[in-house]
């Protein structure tokens, strides 16, 4: 805990900050360690666009927008990267100039390719008494039984099951519920006020396949407020991948059905349209050929240049 204030299950955590600085985020935990040694500076509304080198092919610093739009240069004897299966590809082809034309620490041509994510799907249960699953940490995972399943089922993969409610109130009541229920007025109202605290989630986390189709790139055409090329997500689920998620949604309904839950609704198991978790866009390996960072998160091509985030899974 490292001094931290202990968690008050305000029931806020998913998608907030932390009023009593419990939370353990890099906001609440890290950072201010960081700054109390005094060699800690936070940039705030600050847009990194661009990583420096120089004619030896090493990084010299970070090129971004302050919060007035200036462009900036922040020299620096090493550059760590940390913004995930996303924005660190992009910042990495947006850094492209002749010596990598490709984009920078791409000579094997794999940045932002093998996006990864992870296949999700959720049975919504009601009980009869309260359980108030809204509070406290906004992740309880409580089976790692089915990490690995056994590929003589006729896929691979595997994942976790999560059992909380994780939504505030809000969220729950813009959320599009079960098929069933209203959708307006008083008895939407009802619903809502009799299932809230009544009710829990069995969530299923499941790994995907890396497939070099699915990525994050540079839109041809589109740009941000800044002008430049906005990202691309190219994805697609693999079948295989569905059949992890629905393996593991069976599981949580075989959970719930030895619970006392008065009803549970599954979430239908289909190719999804958004995700989170993104993975795999900067891999890791031992040969610069196939991958673009070490196992010491270091660049093949750029030798102080370091990716520190998902992007290497």
């Amino acid at each position: 805990m490292r001094g931290r204030a202990r968690c008050v299950y305000c029931g806020r955590c998913l998608g907030f900050g932390c009023e009593v600085g419990a939370k353990s985020s890099s906001l609440a935990s890290v950072i201010p360690l960081a700054q109390q040694t005094g060699r800690c500076e936070i940039r705030t509304e600050s847009y990194a666009f661009r990583v420096g080198t120089n004619r030896h092919g090493r990084a010299t610093g970070v090129v971004y927008f302050d919060h007035q739009r200036r462009q900036q240069f922040q020299k620096a004897k090493a550059v760590i990267v940390s913004a995930n299966g996303a924005e660190t590809p992009r910042l990495l082809l947006l850094s492209a100039w002749p010596r990598f034309p490709d984009g920078l620490a791409n000579s094997s041509g794999l940045v932002g390719k093998y996006l990864m994510t992870a296949g999700y799907s959720t049975v919504l249960a009601t009980f009869e008494h309260p359980l108030n699953e809204y509070k406290g940490a906004a992740v309880g995972r409580v089976l790692h039984d089915f990490y690995e399943i056994d590929p003589k089922l006729g896929f691979y993969g595997g994942g976790g099951l999560d059992a909380h409610f994780g939504l505030p109130p809000i969220a729950f009541a813009l959320s599009a519920g079960p098929a069933e229920v209203p959708r307006w007025g008083s008895a939407y109202k009802r619903w809502l006020a009799e299932t809230f605290s009544h009710s829990m989630f069995v969530a299923s986390h499941a790994t995907s396949l890396p497939v070099e189709a699915n990525s994050s790139s540079l839109d041809p055409d589109l740009k941000d407020a800044w002008r430049l090329p906005a990202l691309r997500m190219t994805y697609r689920d693999h079948p295989d991948d569905l059949k992890t998620v629905s393996y593991l949604q069976d599981r949580a309904l075989e959970l719930l059905a030895a619970s006392p839950a008065k009803k549970v609704w599954p979430r239908t198991v289909q190719e999804r349209t958004r995700t989170v978790h993104l993975l795999g866009t900067c891999r890791m390996g031992n040969d610069p050929k196939s991958s673009v960072i070490n196992s010491d998160h270091r660049t093949h091509d750029v030798p102080n240049l370091f990716l520190c985030d998902g992007s290497s899974l």
